[in-house]
């Protein structure tokens, strides 16, 4: 699943608190700190994914007449187009790859940064914070498929992209990590 920058506040919090009941580490600033550098490392690299999306759109609009023409699929031509630009933005496209990266760089900000001390290998510590991302990527897709339910019951139809569907959806998906107790 592909992560959104609204989704990074709730992922970092989780690898956080993963990491304190390890019992693994050592957490010398507390949880916020450790949370505030994996928010750092998990935004700028969707950040990165971002941008790369960004400058595939902008060949593919330049190209538009072309792959009309062709009769080419622009979604496949989209996603061929990201495959090559990728080492170029530094994104890492399959996602256990990518994630297991970005639990590596966490691992070093944090270690850099004095915010845990550990006895462990690196490698147990990365996987505590791996295991942490994909639990709470996988925990996202529940939650939003559960707000989305509740959106489609209310009696009155909101659109989706509007600010009314967004201060909705966003209360609802803090009402759900509340009722799961993730929040």
């Amino acid at each position: 699943m592909k992560v959104s920058l609204t989704h990074v506040p709730h992922i970092a919090m989780r690898i956080a608190v993963d990491l304190s009941r390890s019992g693994l580490v050592t957490m010398t600033k507390g949880l916020e700190g450790v949370a505030k550098e994996a928010e750092t490392v998990l935004a700028a690299n969707i950040k990165k994914e971002m941008a790369l999306e960004e400058k595939v759109k902008e060949i593919v609009n330049a190209n538009e007449e072309q792959i009309d023409y062709y009769l080419a699929d622009e979604r496949q031509l989209f996603f061929m187009i990201k495959k090559k630009l990728a080492p170029e933005f530094g994104v890492i496209l399959s996602y256990e790859e990518r994630y297991s990266d970005i639990a590596h760089q966490i691992l070093d900000v944090l270690y850099e940064e004095d915010l845990i001390r550990y006895d462990v290998s690196e490698n147990r510590i990365k996987n505590v914070i791996y295991d942490a991302i994909t639990a709470s990527i996988a925990d996202t897709s529940e939650i939003e498929s559960a707000v989305f339910q509740k959106i489609k019951s209310y009696k009155r139809h909101l659109i989706p992209g509007t600010d009314e569907y967004e201060i909705v959806y966003e209360k609802l998906y803090k009402e759900e990590l509340v009722r799961r107790g993730m929040a």
